[in-house]
């Protein structure tokens, strides 16, 4: 199949402008204040807002969350929550938001459960689609109650057109602005306006198959060249050793965009907006060739092309593949899984020609949700989507975020089954790794985005060389700075 460009965008929490909102500490290990504040990552990861232990079994385990009296949920403009009747509606960036957010899923579930008179219309759309329906809402005044937004760029900019509701009023009613880190919320601000607040945590790397390893005589690599060695082996079996799914769904390259960290983007990325230095250059050009070596070692399937970023996973939840390119919003989906018990995770390799820092770990925030303008101050709408928000900031809301294998993006101190192995991994493999200043598409434009998820994805087909992957990034980024 030709490699063809098209229309695409981020999956769940994979575009924001900010550092790390919650700061993962496993018992045993020393505070990670201090680690922080030395990673040289953005002020938001330096200020971590929220611990998390690794431990033995909870009251939480299970998925069930720990009652809390924090989600009380005050609900800003004058009634008590329990009192309101209203619908409002959610939209998200999952067509099946159970399975594909199983986390927001629980959220409503629990929000409607414990407000009955409050309904919830929760819907789902592929990324492309929600941003679409978001575009045409905002221009036609008919935009969703509460929804997911692209990322903090495109929030400001909505924000500017007076399509987003300043939430400050209902963070401050309901004491939420106490629990979130002011260096993430100052991330999802345009003026006077808070636009936004953060939706999930971005943690992203390689989930792996501890048994595919082993029953190959494999370790798990540490270094590129080792990685490459893991590749040849498998490719020689027969066994896909990275899953990757291009089709509707290439922005699934976080774990190699982590890569690209590698070769010294953060340091180079100011000068490449600002038009005094280039994408295109040796570095970076090195990354590439990285890419084009695990293709021509045979790491990724041959339909990769065609193949979606959820047929990705089912392959590496059915034993076909030994790695997944995924993210921390994919524990739970895996923990269920046959493959579950043998699941670790890993940040990636080093390079010995890498520029810059080589232990890193993508651990920043994710990408905002926003309200709709057409909220009014005082009426019952409004007054449940004020509850909503006071729920999904709670503690109460928060231990669903746990129990669904995701970390807290608030204040909250709590506990992480023994159970939850496959969470368990993320946090001990990112424990005191030092974070990027923000994942690298997170500075661009849609446009640019997309050429440089089209860039990696036209060598891990095999259909771009390493110099004209690069071009193609170059150019679309020098053309919409």
């Amino acid at each position: 199949m030709s490699f063809r460009l098209a229309y695409r965008r981020h999956v769940i929490g994979v575009s924001a402008l900010a550092g790390l909102s919650a700061s993962l500490v496993l018992s045993g290990c020393s505070s990670s204040s201090k680690q922080a504040s030395q990673s040289g990552s953005s002020s938001a990861a330096a200020t971590a807002s929220a611990a998390v232990s690794s431990t033995a079994p909870s009251s939480t385990e299970g998925g069930s969350p720990a009652p809390s009296s924090a989600g009380a949920a005050p609900a800003s403009g004058g009634s008590p929550a329990s009192d309101i009747s209203a619908t409002i509606s959610v939209s998200m960036q999952q067509t099946d938001i159970k399975t594909g957010d199983p986390t927001t899923y629980a959220l409503v579930q629990a929000f409607e459960k414990k407000y009955p008179n409050i309904k919830v219309n929760l819907s789902g759309q592929p990324v492309a689609q929600h941003d679409q329906t978001i575009d045409v809402g905002a221009q036609s005044h008919t935009l969703p109650d509460i929804f997911w937004v692209q990322s903090a760029d495109t929030g400001a900019k909505l924000a500017q057109s007076g399509a987003l509701l300043d939430l400050a009023p209902i963070l401050q009613s309901g004491g939420i602005a106490d629990k979130i880190a002011p260096a993430t919320l100052a991330e999802f601000k345009s003026g006077n306006t808070q636009f936004g607040v953060p939706y999930q945590a971005l943690v992203t790397g390689f989930y792996y198959n501890k048994k595919i390893l082993a029953d190959n005589g494999l370790q798990l690599p540490t270094t590129f060249d080792q990685l490459v060695h893991v590749a040849t082996v498998l490719h020689q079996k027969g066994i896909t050793t990275i899953a990757n799914g291009a089709n509707q769904s290439a922005f699934s390259v976080w774990a190699f965009l982590t890569c690209l960290d590698r070769f010294g983007y953060d340091a180079q990325i100011p000068g490449i907006l600002a038009g005094t230095s280039s994408y295109n250059n040796p570095d970076f050009l090195k990354f590439y060739q990285a890419l084009a070596q695990l293709q021509k070692a045979g790491a990724f399937s041959s339909n990769v092309s065609t193949e979606t970023y959820n047929q990705a996973v089912a392959d590496f939840s059915a034993g076909k593949a030994a790695f997944l390119d995924s993210g921390v919003w994919a524990a739970s989906q895996l923990q269920s899984s046959p493959v579950g018990a043998d699941v670790g995770f890993w940040i990636g390799p080093t390079f010995s020609n890498g520029v810059g820092p080589q232990n890193i770990a993508m651990n920043v925030v994710g990408a905002p949700m926003s309200a709709s303008a057409s909220l009014k101050p005082g009426t019952a709408k409004y007054q449940a989507v004020a509850a909503f928000f006071d729920f999904y900031y709670s503690d109460e809301g928060q231990q669903i975020f746990i129990a669904n294998g995701q970390p807290p993006v608030t204040t909250l101190t709590a506990v992480v089954p023994a159970a939850q192995t496959v969470f368990n991994a993320v946090l001990t493999a990112i424990h005191g790794v030092p974070a990027p200043k923000a994942q690298p598409d997170q500075f661009l434009s849609t446009a640019s985005q997309n050429a440089m998820y089209d860039s990696m994805y036209g060598v891990i087909e095999g259909q771009l060389t390493p110099q004209a992957a690069i071009t193609l990034a170059d150019t679309a980024i020098k053309a919409n700075k």
